[in-house]
Order: C-alpha cells, then structure tokens, then sequence
C-alpha cells in the first residue's frame, strides 16, 4: 500500500514574535492568541494536535476593520464543529486579556456551548476601554478560568507554540521580573474578579 503524504508540520511561531507580545518589558499593539483543544474523558484529556495553533489580531488603515484575536479564534473554533455530545477543555494563552466587548462574545459563546470548558491566561490585563473589570468578571461568572500567565505559562507556550527547533535544548529564558510582575498582574486580578477596587 502506497504511503500518503506525510502529515503538515504545525506552524511556530518566531522567537522574537513571541518575545515581543508576550514579555511584560514591552507594550505591543498586536494580540496574539495560542490555543489548544483537549478531550475530555471521565478524569483523562485526550488532546485534539489538530486545534493546536496561534493566530493574532487583524487590522487595516480603516479602523473600522480591525478584529481582535478572541473574535477570530470563535470563528475558527465556530468553524470545528466540535460534536456537543463530547466535552471539551479549549486553552488559551492571550498576550492581552480580552475587552469588554470580546469578553462579552466569549460568553455568548459559553452559554450556547455548555459542552467546552475555557481556560484563558493573559500575560497582561487590557485596561484600555472601561468596563475590563465587568468583562472579565462576567467571563469568570460564565464559567470560563480566568487567569494570568505565570512562568509555567510562558514556558509551556515557548515548548509548544515557539519555534526554537535550531536548538532544541534551548529551554525558555525569563525575561527580568517576569515571576514579580506575573505575581503582581495576579493578585490585580484576583481583586477584579472579587470585585474590589483596585
């Protein structure tokens, strides 16, 4: 029997990329995304290598164009057609937390699909827009694990979705400060989430 070609390799995404975005030491305007999909089985997690990629924020000269990250991923993840017979755990790893108004279409997409559990962790909170607190605790309130990055994080994301293959014992190198800024971003959460006052 002949052979069929061999599988795609997965896309990586660059070093420098992932540094940029994902570093606490710089403010980027994009949004990057990494995701993976796992199913459920009783206690086990059989994980789905097909829904395992990143994707970022898209935008154009035109303001009124620009899609952020999280839309794109339910598109993609619309797209799967995931059997709502099955359970699912979908994990994401955000370079921003989502705003307002993406945090409140991935509870639109949490109520209609009670079949997928969602854990986000962001690297940093977006704060640009008011009413960040409220959507993020509305997330949580639907359900989805909110989180913030910390190094395990950053580290199971530069395993997984960095390309580093030139030297693959090339093990993840924190930036400086990221275990005191992660801590820091996290208890910032925590009192969001509690609804204090920051």
């Amino acid at each position: 029997m002949e052979a069929g070609p061999a599988p795609e390799a997965r896309p990586l995404m660059d070093e420098q990329t992932f540094l940029d975005n994902f570093s606490h030491l710089n403010c980027p305007r994009k949004t990057y995304l990494c995701y993976e999909v796992e199913l459920l089985v009783g206690e086990n997690s059989i994980p789905l290598d097909e829904y395992k990629d990143f994707l970022h924020n898209e935008s154009s000269y035109r303001r009124w164009e620009r899609r952020h990250a999280e839309l794109i991923f339910l598109d993609r993840m619309a797209s799967w057609n995931l059997d709502t017979e099955l359970r699912y755990r979908v994990t994401c790893f955000i370079s921003w937390s989502p705003c307002p108004e993406c945090a409140d279409e991935l509870v639109k997409f949490l109520t209609k699909n009670r079949h997928v559990n969602l854990r986000i962790f962001a690297a940093r909170i977006y704060e640009r827009f008011p009413g960040y607190e409220e959507g993020l605790r509305a997330l949580n309130a639907a359900g989805a694990s909110v989180a913030m990055m910390t190094f395990q994080e950053f580290q199971y994301c530069w395993n997984n979705f960095v390309d580093h293959q030139q030297d693959e014992d090339e093990s993840f190198s924190p930036w400086d400060n990221l275990v005191v800024r992660s801590e820091e971003l996290s208890q910032r959460l925590v009192g969001i989430l509690q609804n204090q006052e920051d």
